[in-house]
């Protein structure tokens, strides 16, 4: 929360998107590229075009394909170079999230990536709702320092379904990581999520439009 107002992070996949969701009062863009399958590594053009028009801040996105988020050797190296590309450029923070064979969070390997993103923002993103427990999953992520933020649903469709599990979530992150609720949130049910959800920061496609 921002002087006590509730962070709006805007999804976008576009330049135009980027600046109206400026224009339209988001606090920070989540830049993807790809957004019908849920959004994978922007390109560089698109990164150094939002960098170079817009004043707020911008977390890329790192994920290499499409798919589940058990990721290999070569991807994860693909992930590593993303993420000192993107350091290099100045943007604010990186979105990535990595399992194990299992769907558990990959806590190796999420550090290396959290360790290697310094001194950037890092928020741990949906591959979250794919755990078998996501309750217990941030609770694990509370354990690397450098983790900002969580983007989940709480393991549900959208943030309203999963309103009592991202409610558990923040409990066991209190003060260590935010959890930025996702998942059909709407600039129109904003308020109803927040009433429901009760974090501080909220991110969707249409938060803002």
């Amino acid at each position: 929360m921002k002087n006590g107002k509730l962070v709006l992070e805007a999804c976008v996949e576009t330049l135009e998107a980027a600046l109206l969701a400026e224009q339209n009062g988001a606090d920070r863009i989540e830049l993807c590229g790809d957004l019908s399958v849920g959004g994978v590594t922007p390109s560089k053009e698109l990164t150094e075009a939002c960098l170079a028009a817009l004043h707020i801040p911008i977390m890329a996105m790192v994920r290499p394909r499409d798919g589940n988020f058990v990721h290999s050797a070569a991807e994860l190296e693909s992930m590593k170079t993303d993420i000192a590309y993107f350091k290099s450029v100045g943007v604010a923070g990186v979105v990535f999230g990595i399992l194990d064979e299992n769907n558990e969070v990959d806590l190796e390997r999420t550090a290396e990536l959290v360790e290697l993103a310094k001194p950037l923002q890092v928020t741990f993103h949906k591959a979250i709702d794919d755990t078998p427990d996501p309750v217990l999953a941030i609770e694990k992520l509370t354990q690397i320092t450098g983790i900002q933020r969580v983007l989940t649903s709480g393991g549900k469709a959208t943030a309203l379904e999963g309103a009592a599990v991202l409610r558990k979530m923040q409990a066991v992150a209190e003060g260590k990581i935010t959890v930025l609720a996702a998942g059909k949130v709407t600039k129109e049910n904003l308020a109803e999520v927040h009433q429901a959800v009760g974090t501080s920061e909220y991110h969707g496609k249409l938060i803002v439009f």
